[in-house]
């Protein structure tokens, strides 16, 4: 999102009037969000058979995309599985589920979707050897299209080639291959599988930070000779708290264990590529901004991890008021997944937007200034952007005209902080435009605005399908531009608590179908009912679960 330094008043009216934004608490937001909760009243009558739950709008979802998608990539969205709220919410048991099944498969079918426990999926994040070739694909690519015959690694040698096999075959079904420059002495770009994560001889991911191996249904201790935690009992932890529906005014943790969080954070980051190749299925996240009711309401509506993969976009703190909450959350699914459940930079994890936006004030009040710093630390660590079965390419804010090599992303170093220009700064603050000019500078004052040229020329170029970016308020969770060709997703319902917008999650399964799963916005009171209802059930199934 923006801030309000950025929006000159006198351009508000000059962008084309499909496109047109407003602004309220400094945020930006396309021009179907720009109505308010008292406007909203009057307009919010749901069509035959929607009873507010978001099946109405999830039909129409799925008649937005009759029309075309960009290249021979399919696009489509469709309504997915409803999932009754009031049996589905729950903390931790010792009851597993196989990592292939579905949750209607779960054993304990009284269990809330919270406390339920689920084998971890199979990792799908794609490393790339010293020759930039992916280590467990079949799919190599090159920059300029379609990947040239042979370069593919054998089969025989990937433990993983089964599974990838069949993603990568439903990918080509329905578009072409893309792939890694072939510029001779250029850099790889993503980084070798470090030692770190190498496989040991049992098979399973040991981690950086002291962290112990992932076993299914086990504790699972993070930390070092300064101390240790229990990864999944903080978990739990940070669940309760966002199901009693208050906020606290000290946070549950100490310093001293979020600084343990932070580290083993930062070095998971830093041992996975700048830019992330991600195989679906997958669910991608727009912004949460602190918002941590409506972040458990998406994952009992998507389910907690693992039971799901997550692509979250960015934006995780600053105008909600439980940032913290938020990001500790996100980081310890990082820390306990970290090859399924992954989380991008946004341009409010910087240190000097959130030192504006409301972080750095809830860290002082709540914890310590400390413990700011060390978030922003963690954030100069975080990925930039992602792309998903090689078609679909994710980022939080959009293109930048610096962007020449897929290669250019893959190269910038971390930690860094968010620079003032240049490619780093267009990938966090830039956004789409009507506007004739294919580059022209942005309103916010930051980045510039891109139009359908240069999307056009983007996806053309690398050989994507569409775009997935957030960075901006859209009143249905998700809206789509150029011709389906790009796509805007925010997660955050009722955002700052006025513009009674939807939240949205976009879910990409196996055949690059993309679906949208949609979150209705609630006013605090019924989000704080919602929350505490919850609590009950929790308690309830664990008081009354077998021993």
């Amino acid at each position: 999102m923006g801030n309000n330094s950025s929006k000159p008043g006198q351009r508000r009216n000059e962008l084309t009037p499909g496109f047109s934004r407003t602004d309220t608490q400094t945020s930006t937001k396309s021009g179907r969000s720009i109505r308010s909760h008292k406007s909203n009243k009057s307009r919010r009558s749901l069509s035959a058979g929607d009873d507010g739950s978001g099946g109405g709008r999830a039909a129409a979802a799925a008649a937005l995309a009759s029309g075309p998608s960009h290249g021979s990539g399919s696009l489509e969205a469709s309504a997915p599985t409803s999932i009754p709220a009031s049996s589905n919410m729950g903390s931790a048991m010792a009851h597993s589920v196989g990592a292939n099944e579905s949750t209607d498969g779960y054993p304990f079918p009284n269990v809330p979707r919270s406390l339920q426990v689920h084998e971890a999926k199979e990792p799908i994040l794609m490393y790339r050897d010293k020759d930039g070739n992916i280590t467990n694909s079949l799919t190599p690519y090159s920059e300029s299209g379609p990947a040239a015959s042979g370069g593919t690694p054998n089969a025989a040698s990937n433990p993983s080639a089964s599974k990838d096999t069949s993603t990568a075959t439903s990918a080509n079904s329905t578009s072409t291959s893309l792939g890694v420059p072939s510029t001779p002495g250029a850099k790889p770009g993503a980084i070798d599988m470090p030692a770190a994560l190498t496989p040991n001889i049992n098979g399973e991911l040991p981690f950086a930070g002291g962290l112990t191996p992932r076993t299914p249904g086990a504790s699972q201790l993070i930390g070092g000779p300064s101390g240790l935690i229990n990864l999944d009992d903080t978990i739990q932890l940070l669940l309760d708290a966002g199901f009693s529906g208050k906020t606290t005014r000290s946070f549950c943790l100490k310093s001293s264990e979020i600084a343990v969080i932070c580290q083993a954070a930062r070095e998971v980051f830093l041992s996975q590529p700048t830019l992330l190749e991600l195989s679906p299925p997958v669910k991608v996240v727009g912004d949460v901004h602190g918002q941590y009711g409506d972040l458990l309401r998406l994952f009992n509506m998507c389910g907690f991890p693992p039971e799901s993969n997550y692509l979250f976009l960015g934006d995780y703190v600053d105008r909600g008021k439980q940032s913290l909450e938020t990001i500790v959350l996100l980081l310890c699914y990082k820390i306990k997944y970290p090859e399924n459940f992954f989380i991008l930079r946004g341009n409010h994890e910087c240190a000097s937007v959130t030192r504006i936006y409301g972080f750095y004030d809830e860290c002082k009040r709540r914890s310590s200034v400390k413990t700011w710093r060390m978030f922003v630390d963690t954030f100069n660590t975080l990925p930039i952007a992602a792309v998903v079965a090689q078609k679909i390419f994710c980022v939080h804010g959009g293109l930048s005209p610096s962007l020449t090599s897929i290669n250019d992303i893959r190269s910038i170093e971390r930690p860094t902080d968010v620079p003032d220009y240049g490619l780093l700064n267009d990938l966090l603050w830039s956004d789409p435009t009507d506007s004739p000019n294919e580059w022209e500078d942005n309103e916010r004052g930051v980045s510039y605005c891109y139009n359908k040229v240069a999307i056009n020329k983007f996806l053309s170029r690398f050989g994507f399908d569409l775009v997935c970016r957030a960075h901006m308020v859209v009143e249905d969770g998700y809206e789509f531009f150029n011709d389906r060709s790009l796509v805007t997703v925010f997660s955050a319902p009722n955002y700052c608590g006025e513009f009674d917008n939807w939240g949205a999650a976009m879910s990409v399964s196996e055949e690059l179908l993309c679906s949208f799963e949609l979150l209705k916005p609630l006013d605090s009171a019924a989000l704080k009912e919602e929350m505490r209802r919850e609590k009950e059930v929790r308690r309830t199934s664990l008081a009354t679960t077998p021993s």
